[in-house]
């Protein structure tokens, strides 16, 4: 059952919303969003945004508005969440083999542009089978397995043929190659990440020169993220970067240790959560495992660094250090991991000089077929 409508109207302050709940604040969400956008037109390359982060419509139409190409998804239920709200260019970027979520992808393109990414003979005939229910040609992007070691192709003449294939099958399109090195991503120095993408980008230079040789043109070489996305865009090899972190940012990525070139994004996704319980030597906040992901470790608590978050239990978080709140309380927490954080709530509330601005659907929620 979805939560309902945060029992908040815009301008109220945002000390009425009831905790735990997940804010944002505009004015470092604003900035960000347009750094991106500006690192983008400054280097002459494509930004499509990776709507897993946020899966919320609403983000997606000002990403558009900046410039964006269209989003980027990983499940065809986020797809449809997309499309049904407003997004007109869509890619998934994963692997589909089901005929039945094939065919709601392929129905879509009556709607949007649509791509998806194959890395195997039986996923693209299946995707060939489904055109017959597409408006338009489908674009399929050859993934290409770049360090990884999740999905893609591996040998480059396998992933040669299976681009032949593409071009040669009516109702499909060559989109181009998907060439994501997520692992990279957190990696912790600048000189790790670059050695990880000059891999990467090697190995997407090496397919595009052996479809060349096959007079096959690639008109997208799209990848990067967050923590690599500079790398790509100076590569000569990419022209389409899809970072998502970076309109929220969150703990692990404050773990990297950053390079001048990289734009300063800020934190402004905030898990919003209340003392209930107080001791001397320690708080207890109304914030738990049900409340945020710790997938990639504990929160920090913003603007706090004398507190630490400890022990979190379903419902309830330690607080531990140095002056301790008080009881009623509210902290702040910079979640370990924005993306997954995001799928727990059903609605982001955004908050611009202490008072309710914004509040936004999260209506791919849960979309995960």
């Amino acid at each position: 059952m979805a939560q309902p409508r945060p029992d908040i109207s815009i301008g109220d302050p945002a000390a009425l919303l009831d905790t735990p709940v997940l804010v944002v604040d505009l004015d470092v969400f604003e900035a960000n969003l347009q750094r991106m956008a500006d690192f983008a037109a400054a280097k002459g390359i494509r930004l499509r945004p990776h709507g897993k982060t946020h899966k919320c419509s609403a983000i997606g139409r000002r990403q558009m508005v900046l410039g964006a190409a269209g989003l980027c998804c990983q499940k065809v239920s986020e797809a449809e969440a997309f499309v049904a709200g407003g997004i007109a260019d869509v890619l998934v970027t994963n692997e589909v083999l089901a005929p039945r979520k094939l065919e709601r992808l392929a129905r879509l393109t009556a709607q949007a542009r649509i791509g998806i990414c194959v890395d195997s003979l039986l996923g693209l005939d299946r995707l060939i089978g489904a055109t017959e229910h597409a408006a338009r040609p489908i674009d399929a992007y050859l993934e290409l397995d770049v360090g990884a070691a999740r999905c893609g192709v591996v040998e480059i003449g396998d992933a040669q043929a299976l681009v032949e294939r593409i071009a040669a099958a009516p109702g499909l399109s060559f989109g181009g190659i998907q060439a994501y090195h997520g692992g990279a991503q957190h990696l912790r120095t600048p000189a790790e990440r670059e050695a990880a993408i000059a891999f990467a980008s090697g190995r997407a230079r090496d397919l595009v020169a052996a479809l060349a040789q096959r007079g096959i043109a690639t008109p997208v070489v799209t990848g990067a993220g967050t923590g690599t996305f500079p790398i790509e865009a100076a590569s000569g090899v990419y022209n389409e970067i899809q970072p998502g972190s970076y309109i929220f940012m969150d703990r692990d990525y404050g773990d990297n240790q950053w390079s001048a070139e990289i734009p300063p994004f800020g934190n402004s996704l905030f898990v919003l959560t209340e003392v209930i319980s107080r001791r001397e030597d320690f708080a207890v906040v109304d914030a738990g495992l049900k409340a945020q992901s710790l997938d990639s470790g504990f929160p920090v608590i913003a603007g706090r660094p004398d507190l630490r978050y400890d022990g979190p239990s379903d419902e309830h978080g330690t607080i531990r250090g140095a002056n301790l709140p008080r009881l009623t309380e509210r902290l702040a927490l910079v979640p370990g991991h924005c993306d997954p954080t995001v799928n727990l709530y059903d609605w982001i509330v955004g908050i611009r000089d202490g008072m309710v601005a914004e509040i936004w659907p999260v209506d791919a929620r849960g979309a995960l077929i």
